[in-house]
């Protein structure tokens, strides 16, 4: 079983979805954040960005990943530019890309590039979605390299600071319902252990979500709008009732950029790696 890399290249135009102003809220609240930026409904959280174009990125891997892989996929990494604010209320047209593949002996990662743009054409974000197939070797490797965010060892001497959020016991409930993920490993007992897991598991983008609340508050004074890109590789699940620990690293300048790596770790592992944030100046 292999990807069909002819396919690459083709785009989608998969239409416009309204950032909900209540979801928006929920997300905030469903990821145990209370900026007051999103409670006052000014701006929304900036991985609410994932909700709105959701149906974009089943629609470019639905193109691509056949039905008798599902099973076998994870989601890989997460990279998001924002070139404006994610504003409640406005409207947002998307369009996906499948963007490129890579296989490799454990298996096979997918890219779905998506744009979203403003009523007025104005770009406002930019998404690659990774996704890993496990256990599919077959086939060839096409597109375009996706943007780096290998985490840089020589920030490791330039800590900045890290911040701790508390995982709920009803979180991936909660989260489920604010961004529309039902998968069943996320809420169903039993399904997760009947797939090799010692449970419910977090939300990758939620732990995402709350990586960005630290990054938000340690480096970008509480202000979401001056986030600007936000990429993570997720390494390993998150378990509720533990805590995510979120250590911020300062990487330097790039083009009147602040950069900075992250990673995260929970109950003695590291759920995220090669996060990195790039904050306006």
């Amino acid at each position: 079983m292999a990807l069909p890399v002819e396919k690459l290249g083709t785009t989608y135009d998969v239409g416009t979805a309204v950032i909900d102003p209540d979801r928006a809220k929920k997300y905030a609240a469903a990821t145990n954040d209370g900026n007051p930026a999103y409670e006052s409904g000014k701006y929304a959280p900036p991985v609410f960005g994932v909700v709105p174009t959701w149906d974009a990125v089943i629609r470019a891997a639905g193109e691509v990943i056949p039905p008798e892989a599902l099973l076998m996929i994870v989601h890989g990494e997460q990279d998001m530019h924002f070139h404006r604010p994610l504003v409640p209320g406005k409207p947002l047209r998307t369009t996906a890309e499948a963007y490129s593949i890579r296989v490799g002996r454990s298996g096979t990662r997918f890219v779905a590039r998506l744009a979203s743009d403003a009523a007025d054409g104005t770009p406002v974000m930019e998404i690659y979605s990774t996704t890993f197939i496990r256990g599919m070797s077959d086939g060839e490797s096409g597109g375009p390299d996706k943007p780096d965010h290998t985490f840089p060892e020589e920030a490791r001497s330039r800590r900045i600071g890290e911040h701790t959020t508390h995982v709920d016991d009803d979180q991936t409930y909660r989260y489920s319902e604010a961004s529309g993920d039902m998968m069943p490993i996320h809420l169903d007992d039993d399904v997760a252990k009947g797939v090799g897991l010692p449970g419910i598991i977090v939300h990758g983008l939620c732990t995402m979500a709350i990586c960005s609340q630290a990054v938000v508050k340690t480096v970008a004074d509480d202000d979401p709008s001056r986030l600007k890109r936000l990429a993570v590789r997720f390494s390993k699940p998150v378990f509720p009732g533990n805590d995510v620990v979120t250590t911020i690293y300062e990487v330097g300048d790039d083009n009147g950029r602040r950069v900075y790596a992250f990673e995260a770790t929970s109950n003695g592992d590291v759920v995220i790696k090669d996060g990195r944030a790039e904050i306006e100046a």
